[in-house]
């Protein structure tokens, strides 16, 4: 494609807005738009959905975007890229096809990335430990519900050479999504890791998207931000010797500098030595920012060491209802009331004979964020919320139905009540040998 490629980043989470990525579309020169929507909770919650409908299980918004960035980018070249088929890649690349016929452009074609999904593959494997406990896998076997390993930049690479406009996947690693289009467009190899690691490290800036330029970083008086309410996404400049610049569309809201690219960069890093993805690990040790002129960070110095032989898989499993009620109090001697009424709801739960994993009680604004302690002035207003965790939902449903009755059951001047069950699918994670998972492609043309 040449020597310098722009990669735009469409969104930062499945529910992020999409008017920063038509912007970005529009009027970023760009060659390719990656949306990053996955996050170990999103894909839990489709894989949830799917289980309930097998034509589900994609990206609840993922209609919207297209329908937005498609023509923009089809009239301008851009290659779409994006892991909002999460649960089920396949029919979201049935999706695209249809939106795009609908907005005139037939002719599209989807590329749809497979083989994240390992379920049958681990259900053989009870000995594999979870990582988060150290448990054997046998030990949430029964309740398993999915598995879907992290694929890296390499599946990106092969579906965007069948040529294909858009390229939808289901569980790839964050940073892999822009790594792809980098070691497709400029000629990178797996085994040139100066290249892997500032690729790396720019699919790391880029993958939260508005968090690098403004958002989730603005604090009124201490770090300002303008434009806020306009926030633009970021875009990367990567040069074929790596060079890597972080920057926006001009005019757009937010800020991109030094700072904002170093919150970043620290962002979900555990050791900044061995941050391990599917395609290398990671060493930001000695990365650097250097302004570039203004909205410009160049990034220098990340490192990179070979990949490991094994693949990240998220486990997700049934692990029973979350029963939530909550009940405002307001006025004089609020927060006393709204305590009262936690121990009214506590105690009649009891005599019910409800039972509970890990039942909450929790006053939001006074305690749900730091716990108790002493000195605080004593608000106006609180918030009553008990939660509750229960293999059995008709307990659940018993939380919210004994919040809710404090309305003339309970201390004076409750109101707004709300009362909730969900169903949770909780998740943990293996690591599964590389030489177990088997990516492919499939082309789906909307001709």
């Amino acid at each position: 494609m040449g020597d310098r490629i722009r990669v735009g980043s469409g969104a930062g989470y499945a529910g992020d807005r999409w008017d920063p990525a038509v912007e970005l579309a529009e009027h970023g020169g760009l060659d390719f738009l990656a949306f990053e929507c996955l996050a170990e909770r999103t894909i839990a919650r489709e894989n949830l959905a799917r289980h309930h409908d097998p034509d589900k299980g994609y990206n609840p918004l993922l209609a919207e975007r297209m329908r937005a960035v498609l023509p923009a980018c089809a009239a301008r070249g851009i290659r779409v890229l994006s892991n909002m088929g999460a649960a089920n890649p396949e029919a979201a690349g049935r999706r695209i096809c249809e939106i795009a016929a609908e907005e005139g452009l037939a002719a599209l074609r989807t590329a749809v990335v497979l083989g994240d999904d390992v379920q049958a593959i681990v259900a053989g494997m009870p000995e594999l430990a979870l990582l988060e406990t150290g448990d054997p896998l046998e030990s949430i076997l029964p309740r398993m519900a999915s598995a879907n390993a992290y694929l890296g930049a390499d599946s990106i690479v092969a579906a965007l050479q069948t040529g294909a406009d858009v390229v939808v996947t289901g569980r790839v690693a964050d940073p892999s999504l822009f790594l792809g289009p980098l070691l497709y467009g400029l000629g990178w190899s797996y085994d040139d890791y100066p290249m892997l690691g500032q690729g790396t490290v720019a699919g790391h800036l880029l993958e939260c998207a508005g968090q690098v330029t403004g958002g989730y970083f603005a604090d009124p008086g201490k770090k300002d931000v303008a434009g806020l309410a306009r926030l633009g996404f970021p875009l990367a400049e990567v040069a074929v010797n790596g060079d890597v610049v972080i920057t926006k569309v001009a005019g757009s809201g937010g800020r991109v500098d030094t700072m904002t690219c170093t919150e970043q960069l620290l962002y979900e890093i555990g050791d900044p030595a061995q941050y391990i993805t599917p395609d290398c690990v990671l060493d930001i040790t000695e990365v650097h920012f250097a302004a570039d002129g203004p909205d410009r960070v160049r990034v220098l110095g990340a490192r990179a060491r070979p990949r490991t032989p094994t693949y990240k898989v998220s486990v997700g499993y049934f692990d029973g209802f979350i029963g939530e009620g909550q009940m405002s109090y307001g006025g004089i001697n609020a927060e006393a009331r709204a305590r009262l009424a936690g121990d009214v709801v506590r105690e009649r739960l009891a005599l019910r004979g409800i039972a509970t994993d890990d039942l909450r009680i929790e006053l939001i604004g006074v305690e749900s964020l730091h716990g108790t302690g002493a000195g605080r002035p004593e608000p106006y207003e609180a918030r009553l919320r008990v939660a509750g965790r229960t293999e059995d939902r008709t307990a659940a449903e018993a939380i919210g139905q004994e919040v809710e009755t404090l309305y003339t059951n309970g201390p004076a001047g409750g109101a707004g009540a709300f009362a909730s069950v969900r169903e949770v699918l909780a998740v943990q994670s293996v690591l599964l040998p590389r030489d177990l998972v088997t990516a492919s492609v499939r082309v789906v043309d909307g001709s």
